[in-house]
């Protein structure tokens, strides 16, 4: 049972017990006091209410925040509605009746009123300003910044990479970079645009609890960008014992296998003909062989037949039909070059195509053609382009390769932060381009998408997990800005 002082008010202390507060918030009623405590604490925030009751909401909240700054700032509490705290309220001229909830807070730094808070009335927003009254506002409390994710904990880090069925562009920042600042509004926008296609995150990873995190992701500067693949992309292997392997035009298929020499006399005598162009060194030819193999079976030479042409041995024909990227598959109708077919890839479509040969669909716009802050190059101006800058991450890939159509507008967006730093170039090499197959054999590439960062011009490393980590959805990839 509470017991009431002759005014009729309970005491402070059990007040205070009554509303479940933390003896860590200051009850103050007395001027006096109050001025005691403005004079011996350097960080103090006040919680005026209009009666004991309309700060109910804040103090439950204060209280726990009151734990968070122990030692770095103070809470108090002047409750206006009890005949000391009324007096206290009409000296330093406060009136939180008049505001909504009926409650006001308002800062005080070394001794004098420093400012109202009106930042959110959440603990994080609180904490943060109680460290650092005059530091920026977070990030998440700025309404344009709604739609990007802001991640607070380890652990919900790791649970959005786990979860996350589309791909996240995370951006590790720390409050004070004024690079981060600048670059923030980009992003927003970024985060904006495309909703549902993929997920822009952000992270505060400055304080000393994330030191693991930033040396797990080589975060030696901020900002620092990591793009999560939602699919692992092809690429290298580990090494496997190797076996000889048979030629394709050795084994037992139905697929006739041209020459340079025989290769239009073929044609003369089958008027319906599919024409597959590989080299036997090419992953996603040997991937395509037995789904090739299968629908020759099926077909048997009606309504057409089924014929590959080893690019790497024939190489008159293929320049020819200006091959530049394997497979390649073309369709022939009475000797003439009817089609190219880069969609027929399964045994299905290669069946359901020559019982009616019609023109496939309309190409995609190419990714050269859009508009994107992303530089475009080839053989010729490769390394020209690369040795002005101090940060390149280059991006190689296939027109048709699904990973990479999955990469494309995240590696845009990357290149679109970046795109008023003369130091850093975000780029892409179309590696069945002509000259750039050749390029690509130099730079490694083994598979699409394949990612290197370059210094000068001068390769450092592929990004193929050296600064991420492999999850159940994918791969992180990141490159970062020093300062």
């Amino acid at each position: 049972v509470a017991e009431w002082n002759t005014s009729g008010y309970m005491t402070a202390g059990l007040l205070l017990e009554a509303v479940k507060v933390s003896p860590l918030i200051e009850k103050v009623s007395d001027h006096k006091d109050f001025k005691k405590l403005l004079r011996t604490r350097t960080n103090v925030l006040v919680l005026y209410t209009n009666t004991a009751s309309s700060g109910d909401s804040h103090l439950k909240l204060l209280s726990d925040v009151a734990q968070a700054v122990k030692g770095q700032g103070t809470i108090a509490w002047v409750n206006c509605g009890d005949p000391e705290g009324r007096k206290l309220c009409k000296k330093v001229k406060v009136d939180p009746g008049s505001r909504r909830g009926g409650a006001e807070l308002l800062h005080y730094k070394d001794g004098t009123f420093h400012t109202e808070y009106n930042r959110p009335a959440t603990f994080k927003s609180m904490v943060a300003f109680l460290k650092d009254p005059s530091g920026p506002s977070l990030w998440e409390e700025n309404p344009e910044a709604k739609d990007v994710v802001h991640i607070e904990t380890e652990k919900d880090f790791r649970k959005l990479l786990k979860r996350e069925e589309r791909p996240v562009l995370l951006m590790f920042y720390a409050p004070w970079c004024g690079v981060c600042k600048r670059m923030q509004p980009i992003f927003q926008q970024a985060a904006t645009g495309p909703r549902g296609k993929y997920v822009l995150a952000g992270m505060n990873v400055h304080p000393a609890e994330f030191d693991g995190l930033k040396q797990e992701f080589n975060v030696k500067g901020y900002p620092t960008f990591c793009l999560s693949s939602q699919t692992t992309p092809e690429g290298p292997r580990p090494p496997q014992p190797k076996t000889p392997e048979v030629p394709w035009p050795e084994t037992d298929s139905q697929v006739f296998h041209l020459t340079d020499e025989g290769f239009d006399s073929f044609l003369e005598e089958h008027p319906a003909a599919l024409v597959m162009f590989y080299a036997p060194w090419c992953g996603h030819c040997k991937k395509m062989k037995p789904e090739y193999d299968e629908a020759a079976r099926v077909l048997n030479r009606s309504p057409g037949v089924v014929a590959a042409v080893d690019s790497t041995l024939q190489k008159a024909v293929s320049e020819r039909f200006k091959i530049s990227g394997f497979p390649t598959v073309k369709y022939f109708e009475r000797g003439e070059d009817k089609y190219t077919l880069p969609h027929l890839r399964s045994k299905d479509k290669i069946i359901e195509f020559m019982h009616n040969p019609e023109a496939p669909p309309p190409p995609e716009r190419s990714w050269e053609d859009q508009p994107s802050s992303v530089s475009h190059l080839g053989l010729e101006d490769f390394r020209e382009a690369l040795k002005k800058k101090k940060h390149a991450l280059v991006m190689f890939y296939a027109p048709w390769c699904p990973h990479c159509k999955n990469a494309v507008p995240h590696f845009s967006t990357a290149a679109e932060v970046f795109r008023d730093d003369r130091k850093i170039v975000y780029a892409a090499v179309d590696c069945t381009r002509g000259q750039n197959q050749e390029l690509c054999k130099q730079e490694g590439v083994e598979g699409y998408p394949t990612f290197n960062h370059y210094n000068y011009g001068k390769f450092v490393e592929k990004y193929n997990g050296d600064r991420g980590v492999m999850t159940s959805r994918g791969r992180l990839l990141c490159s970062h800005r020093r300062l």
